[in-house]
């Protein structure tokens, strides 16, 4: 199983859903192939709108495995990567820092930047170069009150391809990246709690659960107050495709109601790509959410 790394971006013209798929013409099935089964990492490019456009971070933004390849059925020489343990970073690495090139094949001899290696949308990519890259992702500061969680030291000794699969590693990615994404901000009730230590109480929620097959992103997250995230579970309140709350009303305690903002609408991410991918949305309503479905 080779390492790779797949680019893309949230304006492709490829239908990508990087958590779930990865679509891509046959000039890189071969390369794709090599890698089911093993994980990757997603680049997202300096272009990301358009032919002019220069917004993209050019970094690697997350980690994931190739479960399989499935044909196109609409269109002709296309193929997705059906993809598995998505899992961002806790940051972005970028592509270069000073004259390193994290990718060594994207450097020519002479120091500059090899643009036909990097005009390829999936590259392969060394074991030693994919674990220094997935350790920078994920190494950050930690905030007073984290400093003695007693699991850290254990992360770090760890396999790196153990690591991102791990359970325990891996919630506590998707808790500080939900977390940081809505500032430490209930999603419904717009309160920030911080306790004595300084630690944010607001919780990390899957909207579609990881025992349903939810992946641990950002998109796929809510930061919830304690009471909330229970609401949300239990299928009290759910989101609507423009982000309004519903509420269930037949089954909903009226003092409970009271913790939605009066105007019902979701505190958003700044970042478009942190924001709630429908599909999650609609999972949860049809699967969740005990109220009714129409206004």
């Amino acid at each position: 199983m080779a390492k790779a790394v797949f680019t893309t971006s949230e304006s492709s013209a490829y239908d990508d859903q990087p958590e779930a798929r990865y679509h891509f013409p046959r000039t890189y099935l071969r390369q794709v192939e090599a890698a089911v089964g093993g994980l990757f990492l997603y680049y997202e490019p300096r272009r990301t709108t358009g032919a002019t456009s220069s917004t993209g971070r050019q970094a690697y933004f997350a980690v994931a495995r190739v479960v399989s390849v499935e044909q196109d059925r609409a269109r002709p020489d296309h193929y997705y990567a059906l993809v598995e343990d998505y899992l961002e970073f806790d940051h972005a690495v970028p592509f270069r820092e000073g004259d390193h090139y994290y990718e060594s094949a994207l450097r020519k001899a002479d120091g500059s930047t090899n643009r036909g290696a990097f005009g390829r949308s999936v590259r392969p990519l060394e074991d030693a170069e994919f674990e220094l890259i997935v350790r920078l992702g994920f190494r950050r500061e930690l905030a007073p009150w984290e400093q003695h969680v007693a699991e850290e030291p254990t992360y770090a000794a760890r396999p790196v391809e153990q690591q991102v699969l791990w359970r325990p590693f891996r919630d506590e990615a998707f808790r500080h990246n939900v977390r940081q994404a809505y500032g430490e901000t209930c999603a419904i009730s717009g309160l920030r709690l911080i306790n004595g230590g300084g630690r944010p109480e607001v919780q990390a929620a899957h909207i579609q659960p990881v025992a349903a097959h939810g992946p641990d992103s950002v998109r796929n997250g809510l930061a919830l107050t304690g009471t909330v995230h229970w609401m949300f579970d239990r299928g009290l309140i759910s989101i609507d495709d423009d982000h309004r709350v519903l509420l269930a009303k037949r089954d909903m305690p009226e003092e409970l109601g009271h913790l939605v903002q009066p105007h019902r609408r979701l505190r958003l991410p700044e970042r478009p790509e942190w924001r709630p991918h429908p599909s999650y949305l609609k999972w949860h309503r049809e699967h969740v959410f005990k109220g009714s479905l129409k206004r």
